[in-house]
């Protein structure tokens, strides 16, 4: 289940817009989370991961970046992270074609609150049962979302660490793994090529033991 979603603009992290489930649907108090969002904010930069999960206690937080414009929703652990991030691609497509050209000039928060509306239908077709079955279909047209950077809010908030440190965390991770794809590359050639010089060594000795002692 979405339980709720915020729009921030990156360079200052002021809120955008809003949207959340009432305290009744949910049986639990939002607040908490909506805070641990804006603090969230305010540690994004330019060198943030453009895309991130983050863990807080049984839910999850996943964020994505356009334009300089992060894009935020909190889930339940349950719910498809291949269709939380299609719902804030479809976002982030719809808002930056509607305000884009005045998210830099505004000064008070949730400047565009009316963009809840679309939100809030946006986010029952993904809800919905049926809905959520089709959506699953366009799997293959979505980022791979098993390679975005986890993370836990505890980090990310308490302990200072900046979302940029994630960034170069899921670089490295990502050179890491090329490089073992080459190493692993080159060591299977090094096998072929030993197991074909050896096949040439014992046909060629074969070859001067039949020329030279039966012949």
């Amino acid at each position: 289940m979405v339980l709720l979603t915020m729009i921030a603009r990156v360079r200052d992290g002021l809120p955008l817009a809003a949207s959340m489930q009432e305290d009744e649907q949910t049986g639990r108090s939002l607040t908490e989370y909506q805070n641990q969002a804006k603090l969230l904010f305010r540690k994004l930069n330019n060198q943030s991961p453009d895309r991130c999960t983050i863990e807080t206690g049984k839910l999850l937080f996943h964020y994505l970046i356009d334009q300089n414009i992060c894009y935020l929703v909190l889930c339940e652990a349950s719910f498809s992270k291949k269709l939380a991030f299609s719902y804030l691609e479809e976002l982030s497509s719809e808002f930056f074609v509607q305000y884009g050209n005045r998210v830099d000039s505004v000064a008070r928060p949730y400047a565009f609150i009316e963009f809840d509306t679309y939100m809030q239908k946006t986010k029952k077709t993904y809800t919905d049962t049926r809905a959520r079955r089709n959506l699953s279909l366009v799997s293959s047209e979505l980022q791979d979302v098993q390679r975005i950077m986890v993370s836990n809010i505890d980090d990310v908030l308490q302990r200072g660490v900046a979302l940029s440190e994630l960034g170069d965390k899921a670089s490295n991770l990502a050179s890491l793994s090329k490089k073992y794809k080459q190493d692993a590359h080159y060591l299977n050639l090094r096998s072929s090529y030993a197991k074909i010089a050896a096949v040439v060594i014992v046909l060629v000795v074969a070859f001067l033991y039949i020329r030279y002692w039966w012949l």
